[in-house]
């Protein structure tokens, strides 16, 4: 390949096209390499953009090549820019300019034309779906799961045109599944089809087509958008100052050859948890971007512990967090601790102070506030430096009582950002550390040992959530002083999550008030709650990188989601089973009294009929139960249970008529029914119901607890209660029925076994289970319910 394709290959995949599309047209098509070569060129996006960009980048030179040219730098940097972002957008583009033609044009008209900054809400999809359920509904109910998605998808769209096309597809997905449940054998067979000679498509067409994402979670690679560690010398940020001075804040490339040296140029993350309680969803997703890029990328992701409050940190965390990351399938490169590097960090501090970018304060912490509002300088703050070296000595002695000082950063008090008003670097306490011992006198925050430590460990991106934005140009001020390699610093949206709270400080408020029962409390959504309620890590991992990683700040995500990533993963692992949770005797008067029949029940639905593994053995006695719920004392036209006179069909047996009713003395509580079976199955009853027979004749099933879990809040945003949000608390959050029936196959389960008991839900065996009883909690119910206000 010459010099110039070389150039133009490296260009197309800077914008996204992989690399067999870009290299077919390189070589089949000059023209295209040519006019696509020129638009990157044009757009100014030779360094890289992402690559929605880049396949409307390709659209413009091969579906809209020629037209509108006095019009294309407009649009490309509505483009480059994110402001059109779909390919509807592009085609709503260009139609405006076909109308508009050589003329100029009002930027807000064609931005109303192109739906530039319309926000469709998940209330406005939902409601289109539905109605778009209901025109089509005779269509889905007989064909089912061969329901054309992408049909429904452009009838939505048609309604919406600005609608992300991904949401649409995963609403309509969800109300597929709760409006069919679990797919059927039948749903699997593939239809069979009179084979069709098509036409192959040319190289240039196929590269068109290979240019388009694929909308699926699996094909999606969200750790495209971050650098390579060799590209770490562009600005990172600009901190601006009140005298009007900018700091533009890179690496040189001395600094960067240093650090590549030392990392071989892998890429080098960290997850950096405070060992101040237990870890719960949020923290899933930050393990997924954190050491999701480490092994995508083929490098390095430390676990290090951000221990520098020794007051609120326990081992009991530090054990907790390790269990939790090893649970969640990710293996750390080397386990660290901000204290190890505590010498370092002072060291800094010293130095930090030699260079009169730091100064020992005695303002108490209402007088910081004070002056920080009324952005004035401490009245210490240009002490000499020799009396801080001196007094910031006498700290780490501990000469100087707790509140009495502070070392803090010299940075900016009428700077704009309130994380330049000469955050506090040090503060003094007489706390014995969890790691250290009672070695130090003196700790450092957050603020001045994260960046520094990311630093030392040689992080090559440094990943955390939104709200630490402003931080960084405290974060780049600091390593710019003390002249240290600065890591690539990006913030992606915090997960939140519906009808639960995601702060520590509620958490731990709630689990040591004894509002639930503990840290792994199975409604609570921290990671250790959730593996105690059944939850797969692989549902969990599935669940956050479905979110993907983006900047997009307040989307609260509807508990839903997770639910159907949990029922995806336990429908395929979860064996089979019945339990009766409120158990009503039924007597089978034509079977007798001493006679058993061995059954085969299923474990595995869509497992083969030869597979004797598949299989477990049910015994059909005398005396079986069903549910109170699966009998009525009068029979009405939707209702498929038991009523007197009508039959239903025993799961894995035989149909049963029910012939007496037996009252206790009020008359109105059944105690018991009378049926009988029909052993040759002449009669195809519509109901079917699950049963439990006794364990032999004469003898009670086995009894277990169940415990069902509902939303421990009310309100889908509790957070948003402020004083008030121990008042949303569910008081029926959590439902114990102790004396449930199962049958005898399960009386061997160990703790985080689990099944799904037919027509109830997914449970799993609590640690609370003791020798004779076992205790089962609910992981999820069996179908969705998705609700409005989420994603």
């Amino acid at each position: 390949m010459v010099p110039e394709d070389e150039k133009s290959l490296e260009l197309f995949l800077c914008i996204g096209l992989d690399e067999r599309s870009a290299r077919d047209i390189v070589k089949n098509n000059r023209n295209l390499t040519s006019d696509l070569t020129a638009l990157i060129q044009q757009a100014r996006v030779a360094d890289g953009c992402d690559r929605t960009a880049g396949v409307l980048l390709y659209s413009v030179v091969t579906k809209y090549a020629g037209k509108a040219l006095v019009h294309r730098p407009t649009l490309l940097e509505y483009i480059v820019s994110s402001k059109i972002k779909t390919s509807s957008q592009l085609d709503a583009a260009y139609s405006f300019f076909g109308n508009t033609g050589l003329e100029d044009f009002k930027l807000n008209e064609f931005e109303e034309a192109c739906g530039v900054a319309v926000e469709v809400s998940p209330e406005d999809i939902e409601k289109t779906v539905k109605q778009i359920f209901e025109e089509n509904m005779k269509t889905i109910l007989e064909q089912r799961y061969r329901t054309s998605v992408g049909k429904l998808t452009g009838h939505v769209l048609k309604s919406l045109p600005w609608a992300d096309p991904e949401t649409v597809r995963r609403v309509i997905e969800e109300k597929l599944y709760a409006l069919l449940g679990e797919k059927t054998a039948a749903d699997n067979e593939k239809p069979t089809k009179k084979k069709e000679k098509k036409e192959k498509p040319t190289k240039v067409e196929k590269a068109v087509l290979e240019a388009i994402p694929h909308p699926s979670e699996e094909e999606l690679n969200p750790y495209s958008i971050f650098p390579q560690p060799k590209e770490n010398l562009k600005v990172h940020t600009e901190v601006f100052f009140s005298d009007g001075s900018v700091l533009r804040c890179s690496n040189t490339e001395e600094v960067l050859d240093k650090h590549l040296k030392v990392t071989g140029g892998k890429v080098y993350t960290r997850f950096p948890p405070e060992p101040n309680g237990y870890l719960h969803i949020g923290h899933a997703k930050a393990m997924s971007v954190d050491f999701g890029l480490a092994k995508e990328r083929g490098g390095c992701c430390y676990l290090r512990y951000d221990d520098t409050n020794p007051e609120a940190e326990k081992k009991e965390y530090i054990s907790h967090i390790e269990d939790i990351v090893n649970w969640m399938g990710w293996k750390p490169f080397k386990i660290t601790y901000t204290s190890d590097y505590f010498q370092e960090l002072y060291d800094l501090a010293v130095e930090l102070i030699g260079r009169g970018h730091a100064y020992v304060d005695h303002q108490n912490a209402e007088e910081i506030k004070e002056y920080r509002e009324k952005k004035m300088n401490s009245p210490w703050r240009e002490r000499p430096i020799e009396e801080s070296l001196e007094l910031f000595d006498e700290m780490r002695r501990g000469m100087i009582d707790e509140g009495k000082a502070t070392l803090r950063l010299k940075q900016d008090m009428k700077s704009d950002n309130y994380n330049m008003y000469d955050l506090i670097a040090y503060r003094i306490k007489f706390t014995p550390h969890p790691h250290t011992g009672d070695r130090w006198r003196i700790y450092p925050t957050y603020d001045f040992a994260h960046c520094i430590v990311d630093s030392l460990e040689n992080i090559t991106h440094s990943l955390c959530t939104l709200e630490f934005e402003t931080r960084r140009a405290s974060y780049y001020w600091l390593l710019h002083s003390l002249g240290l390699y600065m890591p690539y610093v990006w913030e992606y949206s915090r997960l939140n999550v519906t009808n639960t709270i995601m702060s520590k400080r509620k958490l731990n408020y709630i689990v040591t008030n004894k509002y639930v029962d503990g840290w792994d409390d199975p409604r609570l959504l921290t990671l250790a709650g959730l593996r105690r309620r059944g939850v797969t890590p692989t549902a969990i991992n599935a669940f956050v990188r479905g979110l993907g990683i983006t900047r997009s700040d307040g989307s609260l995500i509807h508990v839903s989601r997770l639910e159907h990533h949990i029922r995806e993963e336990l429908n395929k692992t979860a064996p089979r089973t019945m339990v009766v949770l409120n158990p009503l005797k039924v007597v089978i008067t034509n079977l007798e009294a001493d006679k058993v029949m061995e059954l085969d029940a299923k474990r595995w639905p869509d497992a083969q009929n030869d597979d004797p593994s598949a299989f477990y053995k049910v015994p059909l006695s005398r005396v079986i139960y069903i549910e109170q719920s699966d009998f009525q004392k009068e029979d009405s036209k939707n209702y498929y249970g038991l009523a007197p006179g009508k039959s239903v069909l025993l799961r894995y047996a035989f149909p049963i008529k029910c012939t007496n009713v037996v009252f206790s003395d009020d008359t109105e509580t059944v105690c018991e029914i009378h049926v009988e079976y029909d052993p040759e199955k002449k009669i195809k009853p519509k109901g079917v119901l699950h049963w439990v027979p006794e364990s032999s004749p004469g003898k009670e099933p086995i009894k277990v607890e169940v415990r069902s879990f509902e939303n421990l809040f009310n309100s889908e945003n509790p957070a948003e209660l402020n004083d008030d949000w121990l008042t949303d608390i569910n008081p029926n959050s959590k439902v114990v029925v102790s004396n449930a029936y199962a049958l005898s196959t399960i009386k061997d389960a160990v703790v985080g076994d689990t099944f799904q008991f037919e027509r109830l839900g997914y449970y799993t065996v609590d640690k609370d289970s003791i020798p004779g009883k076992l205790v089962f909690n609910r992981t999820v119910t069996l179908k969705d319910g998705y609700k409005k206000g989420g994603k």
